[in-house]
């Protein structure tokens, strides 16, 4: 297996750590993925990779099964966190951004085989009536996304186009959370309230976040996940929610690790770079 330093930090380090300090704060675990395909990215270095082949994600889901996870929806998560008693179950929400057809193909019958819902995020522009591609990939289509519906999977805005909306002008960044809002919500006769940031977040541009949280507000989101890493939990901004980033490259014992918290230390290896870099621009 390829070197990857994350793994062996959070595998023989922070895991370790982990477990030996009193766990008192609930948390759940909000996974994200992208593509579930065959695709090669051994290109890219394992910790960007957003593909995991259809194998891989059955294993994965097999695995929370096996330890008696319960799948929500990213509202319902939201809700668990903020309840005031905690579910007698364990919690887990899977999500997936980009609206892409083999989620339709390869994940939702394995979802279906354990009884298992998820959130997908919709690029609108890229849903249509007909077949639309995103990335070169083929992406769901309206009515795939009713048919999915009433199986039980839930549908947020992930913008319109997909831009880099930390580069656009507030009205321009309302054009993307409002329109797509109301796609979602006119085709699918149902509230599309949660919101997943497309790109990297910036997390070090304390007025961005401001600005962003305020116009989803505005526009009747009621929440929002973003690429910040780490478990979900009650201290959580509700519109940039923490996930895991899942891919293919997650072997047994690693995902394992980001279930159960051992991967939560990325989050502040994140902030300080991006803080830094940042910074950086500013000089």
């Amino acid at each position: 297996m390829e070197l990857r330093l994350d793994r062996f930090a959070t595998l023989y380090l922070f895991a370790p750590l982990m477990r030996l300090a009193p766990q008192n704060r609930f948390s759940i675990p909000i996974l994200m993925y992208h593509s579930i395909s065959d695709e090669d990215e051994s290109h890219t270095h394992p910790y960007y990779r957003t593909t995991t082949s259809p194998k891989d994600f059955a294993v994965q889901m097999e695995y929370l099964h096996r330890n008696g996870y319960e799948t929500c929806s990213v509202p319902e998560a939201f809700h668990r966190l903020n309840a005031d008693t905690r579910p007698e179950v364990k919690s887990v929400a899977i999500t997936f951004d980009d609206g892409y057809r083999d989620f339709y193909r390869n994940a939702f019958p394995v979802l279906s085989q354990f009884g298992f819902i998820a959130t997908v995020f919709l690029p609108t522009a890229h849903i249509g009536e007909s077949q639309l591609q995103f990335k070169g990939r083929d992406c769901l289509t309206w009515s795939e996304v009713r048919e999915l519906q009433k199986h039980g999977m839930h549908f947020g805005s992930h913008t319109v186009s997909h831009p880099q909306l930390v580069n656009l002008g507030e009205d321009a960044i309302k054009f993307e959370i409002v329109s797509s809002k109301r796609s979602i919500e006119e085709k699918t006769g149902c509230a599309a309230d949660t919101f997943a940031y497309p790109y990297a977040f910036p997390q070090a541009n304390i007025e961005f976040r401001k600005m962003l949280r305020d116009s989803l507000r505005g526009a009747g989101y009621q929440n929002g996940v973003c690429t910040i890493v780490g478990r979900a939990k009650r201290s959580s901004d509700p519109f940039s929610i923490e996930r895991l980033p899942i891919n293919s490259f997650d072997d047994a014992a690693l995902f394992q690790a980001k279930v159960t918290g051992g991967y939560d230390w990325v989050s502040k290896l994140q902030f300080a770079s991006k803080a830094l870099r940042s910074q950086t621009e500013r000089v």
